[in-house]
């Protein structure tokens, strides 16, 4: 896979940009790039030319994550005012207002079947999962302290909960601490699996391979990007390349690649079957807070996209080419 830079879009945002994700195509029409910032609003985007579409209002505070229900119909945003938005793609009207304790509410992602939304609870230590029929709190997984640790570890604010993923068959969930270590849980039965270490840093951003259930790539601020083998409880592969925090990592659709964004102001691409990274962008001139791959589906469009946001204010847009 190669990346080449499509557009980029300056002053995308009023403030720095932190959060991105793709909403998936519709019968109704092609998919689009969402994206939070600390200006306070959610901006849709048409995906191909990164025309602006429609801006989401509401929050007081700047909007840290955004995730899309696999529908395409419906999203949602969550903000350092402890609130998340949930609203309709089309028409942009508020479906639900979901209320978290102060410092409670970080990434968010909807399950695979569109039937949960799994809250990083910050501060609480846990992931909050939320019913998407009825709006309603239905479980809250709590993290358990490691085997072993000294009681002067046994703190909330080393679990504090940054980041969370599902597994594409949506029988796990993942969350990373502020620690460097990962939880995993079986989510049928609300229980605790067992941790993943490797990272000593905050884990800023997770996500599991498409194709393979089992592994979970982890992005640190101790510059590190993982790879692991989530049920077996081991390291894979520790990857090395970034200078500085790594902020976002996203797998291809195809499970051959991913991205990774870091505060180095790059971008870089990384080969799985080299476990190396053999492309870096440099399209951005501050922290790059996110990246994200496009799903694949929509008749009308192209092939493999991948965005990126900055604290610059900007959005780049890029073409994923294969060998």
């Amino acid at each position: 896979m190669k990346l080449t830079g499509l557009k980029s879009i300056d002053n995308a945002h009023d403030d720095s940009v932190w959060a991105a994700t793709w909403i998936p195509a519709t019968d109704s029409r092609p998919s689009l790039l969402l994206t939070g910032s600390l200006d306070e609003t959610v901006r849709l985007w048409r995906s191909e030319e990164l025309v602006l579409r429609g801006t989401n209002t509401g929050h007081s505070h700047g909007v840290v994550s955004v995730s899309a229900h696999p529908s395409g119909a419906i999203a949602a945003s969550a903000s350092l005012d402890s609130f998340i938005r949930v609203f309709d793609v089309d028409s942009n009207s508020t479906i639900a207002t979901l209320e978290a304790p102060p410092s409670e509410v970080w990434q968010i992602q909807f399950d695979p079947k569109g039937t949960t939304l799994a809250v990083a609870g910050g501060g609480s230590a846990s992931i909050k999962l939320w019913d998407t029929s009825s709006w309603e709190l239905i479980a809250t997984l709590s993290i358990p302290c490691p085997e072993g640790a000294k009681p002067a570890d046994k703190t909330s604010s080393k679990k504090f909960v940054l980041s969370v993923a599902w597994s594409p068959d949506g029988r796990r969930i993942a969350c990373g601490s502020m620690d460097g270590t990962i939880s995993i849980f079986d989510v049928a039965h609300a229980k605790f699996l067992h941790h993943l270490e490797g990272h000593f840093m905050p884990i800023r951003s997770l996500v599991y391979s498409p194709v393979d259930s089992r592994v979970l790539f982890s992005a640190s601020d101790d510059a590190h990007v993982q790879m692991y083998d989530a049920e077996g409880k081991s390291l894979v592969a520790a990857m090395l390349g970034h200078t500085s925090w790594v902020l976002s990592v996203d797998v291809s659709p195809e499970g051959a690649a991913i991205a990774t964004a870091s505060s180095d102001w790059t971008l870089r691409l990384w080969d799985l079957s080299m476990r190396a990274a053999v492309q870096t962008m440099s399209n951005h001139t501050d922290h790059v807070w996110a990246v994200a791959f496009r799903p694949p589906g929509g008749t009308s469009e192209r092939a493999g996209r991948l965005a990126s946001v900055s604290e610059d204010r900007s959005i780049s847009l890029y073409d994923c080419a294969g060998r």
